[in-house]
């Protein structure tokens, strides 16, 4: 029994106890060593590729002076480059736009709704072959997007989305063009399968015994609990329809219907190319994906944890 009437300080002098705490205190600087370290290869990989998006907006600013060099501030600041993307003198900048918000719009419209659809089958319907099919359809994804463009080209043609009547018409099936090929996603397929395997089966069963429909159990129980997986699923769709750049090329050669991110090429000139206006419409085209990720990072983060876990 200790002696109350001792100083505190003589209840630690048990060896023991003063080694316990000696440890303690390694392992407590240990681990700030290692937190900072951490720290520091991850800032130092965050600048190396942050620095390319700097040097692009600090291009963009300068009016003049060499481009190629490395450079931390602009010599000089200028907004002729953005009035001149904005004018629209060299490309039709405020038609440009519009041609990606609609191929957003339906490129993520019906990419959504193929891989919500597609993939509640492949996780919680039982058929034979169920499994043999996923995996043949995520084997595909070995290979590169370039090599379907041939097919697709063909098919598109076939289906008479490029075929010429009247102006509108004409406008709808270039966008169907550019959105059809890319529709059925074996990544989006992916995700929202494995967000649909982590849903609980009891859910599943007690509705089908009260005498739920499939349609009913994937519209009012597996989209609700699948939500922010496919909200990070329509980011990343948006993210790729908005820099649609190859198959835009290919498929539409109406320069007033190319998207955003094709269209910018126009501003590289057979003889002449202004530089800092490319840098500058490539500043443009990067801001609304910024803006669309920081709305919706809570969502992005939470869904590919949930398919991940899934």
């Amino acid at each position: 029994m200790p002696d109350p009437t001792l100083p505190q300080t003589a209840l630690v002098s048990d060896p023991h106890a003063q080694l316990a705490a000696q440890l303690k205190v390694q392992r407590q600087r240990r681990e700030r060593l290692r937190n900072a370290a951490a720290y520091a290869v991850l800032i130092l990989i965050a600048l190396i590729m942050l620095y390319p998006f700097y040097w692009t907006l600090v291009t963009s600013l300068e009016p003049t002076g060499n481009i190629y060099e490395a450079k931390i501030l602009p010599t000089a600041v200028s907004l002729r480059n953005y009035l001149e993307v904005f004018s629209g003198t060299t490309v039709p900048f405020w038609r440009l736009i519009l041609n990606s918000v609609i191929i957003c719009i339906l490129g993520v419209t019906f990419t959504t709704t193929l891989a919500t659809l597609a993939a509640y089958p492949l996780a919680r319907m039982r058929f034979p072959g169920r499994d043999l099919i996923f995996y043949s359809i995520l084997i595909l994804m070995v290979l590169p997007n370039e090599a379907g463009l041939i097919v697709n080209y063909i098919t598109t043609i076939k289906l008479g989305l490029l075929a010429q009547t009247s102006p509108l018409a004409d406008a709808a099936r270039q966008y169907l063009a550019v959105v059809l090929p890319g529709a059925a996603s074996i990544v989006g397929l992916f995700l929202l399968r494995q967000a649909y395997l982590g849903i609980p089966q009891e859910l599943i069963e007690a509705a089908r015994i009260d005498g739920a429909r499939e349609l009913t159990i994937w519209r009012r129980i597996m989209l609700p609990l699948a939500t922010p997986t496919i909200a990070a699923f329509a980011i990343l769709e948006f993210v790729a329809y908005w820099n649609s750049f190859l198959w835009a090329r290919v498929m539409l050669p109406d320069k007033n219907m190319l998207p955003l991110s094709a269209g910018l090429l126009e501003l590289s000139g057979t003889f002449s190319t202004n530089s800092r206006a490319v840098m500058a419409g490539a500043v443009i085209t990067i801001i609304p994906i910024l803006i669309v990720f920081l709305l919706g990072q809570k969502y992005f983060m939470k869904g590919l944890e949930g398919a991940v876990k899934g």
